[in-house]
């Protein structure tokens, strides 16, 4: 299995690149980029040594799929998807802060509610929840867009406004933008026998515009658990069955590594590659309810390089570029 780890292509009207952790951004004229989605993977801000196969497409299907289903919700970048890595669309001026909407309070937030916070971001919190439970509304918890290296903060409506980061009218906007769509999500998970647990969504604005920017509702990006078990579990106090990255960075912390200096990335046989691969693959087919279908098999990394590099030309011109 061949994994796309990198790319240096040499688009017409090409401007900038930007790498990052794990997806190429071609910058062309007239406000348009190509982003490739790579196999790299990441966790603790660390770029791991070997790419997961097929990793790229899955990511980039699933967030094409869900601009689409939300489109009428909120206006996003996407323009068309030539290649099954690949999503080209308009370049947005982002916001810096990314809208995290909770529906149960884990992860992050109930380590804070377990250590005594019973406000988030702002948002009071009840006393007396328990680890997965449902709040009994969504809850909005933004963050700064850290630089390179830094981590992600906490802020809440009021300091963003404050700060100048967002105007409040178009905070607003925003912030009822992330709840419609979060509700859709949740909708849709149902359907696949799935909980939308919590997610992450990034909008940016376009000649004057306020669109919804990034991928969307993919396990990178969002938290799953399984809607038949969901009760069961949580009644007897037991860890919920997920579906998202959580597994790779348990992986991880097993074999001692949490990003930390000093601290080495553990050996990814081909066993383990395959595996978090496999892993991938089963994500896809529960979130879209739809078989994966792998685009290229028997392929080199040079021919699959090749291959996108084309799509994007021949999707560039599709769309007179």
């Amino acid at each position: 299995m061949i994994a796309l780890t990198s790319t240096n292509f040499n688009l017409p009207h090409q401007k900038t690149v930007y790498h990052g952790k794990v997806r190429d951004v071609y910058y062309l004229d007239n406000d348009i980029l190509a982003m490739v989605a790579t196999d790299r993977i990441s966790a603790f801000d660390v770029v791991l040594p070997k790419g997961i196969p097929y990793k790229g497409q899955i990511l980039n299907t699933i967030a094409a799929k869900f601009l689409d289903y939300t489109a009428d919700i909120v206006p996003n970048w996407k323009l068309q998807t030539p290649d099954p890595m690949v999503t080209i669309g308009v370049r947005c001026e982002g916001y810096p802060v990314e809208m995290i909407v909770r529906g149960y309070l884990c992860g992050s937030a109930w380590r804070a509610y377990k250590a005594g916070a019973r406000e988030m971001c702002g948002v009071k919190l009840p006393e007396g929840m328990k680890e997965n439970q449902e709040f009994a509304e969504p809850i909005v918890t933004p963050t700064t867009k850290a630089e390179i290296g830094e981590h992600d903060a906490d802020i809440s409506r009021e300091e963003i406004i404050a700060r100048g980061l967002v105007p409040a009218e178009e905070y607003d906007k925003i912030e009822k933008y992330a709840l419609q769509l979060f509700k859709r999500g949740q909708e849709i998970a149902r359907r696949h026998g799935l909980i939308l647990v919590d997610t992450k969504y990034e909008f940016g604005k376009h000649n004057g515009d306020i669109m919804l920017m990034d991928e969307v509702h993919t396990p990178d990006s969002s938290r799953y658990f399984y809607l038949d078990t969901y009760k069961e579990l949580f009644d007897k106090g037991l860890p919920q069955r997920q579906l998202s990255k959580e597994f790779v960075r348990e992986w991880l912390m097993e074999n001692g590594f949490q990003g930390k200096a000093g601290q080495q990335v553990p050996a990814m046989t081909d066993e383990i590659v395959e595996g978090i691969s496999d892993r991938y693959i089963e994500l896809y087919e529960q979130i879209t309810g739809e078989r994966f279908v792998k685009s290229d098999k028997a392929i080199t990394e040079a021919e699959l390089s090749s291959r996108i590099e084309n799509n994007i030309l021949k999707g560039l011109k599709d769309l007179g570029k």
